[in-house]
């Protein structure tokens, strides 16, 4: 299986968050490839009237189409997910739409306790909407909690209940690939006239043919 993941922020900064989609993708290499993506280079989004996404927003779609499957790696600010990946995914609700029909796991890392409980739930909600249409993994998520000394100087997961943990959740989601993959295959969304939106449409009260 190819896998790409997305890193949730758009920080130079040493983020705990790239750093658990790096163990990620060196911990789970049989069976599967893992490329770890950015967002931090994206322009902000600003709605272009001709749908045209910049390249950069442009390649990661063509990635995410490629890819059996995608995971984001959230922090949390102020309870929600950063500006950098809600950017991000306007960017392909309103131009590409790559994410209709992908399954997608959602896993994060906080310097809380929490390990951004709140934010995975934000980007559920998100991900669910008619614009994006993601396949989001039920009743499963990686809470990655006190980040900032989960990790070795290797970058390794020190705790190995947590690293239990996550081969659990990655061991589901390949099991939830492969059946959304089937179930998804013969009915994919396909861009037409039809299935046009606008924002303005939707704030309207009018409907997505």
């Amino acid at each position: 299986m190819k896998f790409i993941s997305i890193v949730g922020t758009n920080s130079s900064y040493e983020s705990t968050n790239r750093k658990l989609l790096q163990f990620i993708q060196k911990h789970f290499t049989e069976g599967v490839t893992i490329e770890v993506c950015e967002i931090k280079d994206l322009p902000a989004f600003n709605e272009p009237e001709d749908r045209t996404p910049p390249q950069a927003v442009k390649a990661l779609s063509d990635k995410i189409v490629a890819a059996d499957g995608v995971i984001i790696s959230t922090p949390e600010y102020d309870h929600a997910i950063t500006a950098a990946l809600k950017s991000a995914l306007e960017w392909l609700s309103y131009t590409t739409r790559p994410l209709i029909d992908k399954p997608v796991m959602i896993v994060g890392a906080s310097h809380g306790a929490l390990g951004s409980s709140r934010a995975q739930a934000h980007l559920r909600q998100i991900l669910d909407s008619p614009e994006l249409k993601a396949r989001i993994m039920p009743s499963s998520e990686f809470l990655l909690g006190r980040s900032l000394s989960a990790f070795d100087e290797e970058g390794n997961l020190i705790d190995p209940a947590k690293v239990q943990e996550l081969e659990e959740c990655f061991e589901e989601f390949q099991l939830f690939v492969e059946i959304t993959n089937q179930l998804t295959k013969d009915h994919r969304f396909k861009a037409d006239k039809k299935q046009q939106f606008t924002w303005e449409q939707r704030a309207d009260g009018g409907d997505i043919a």
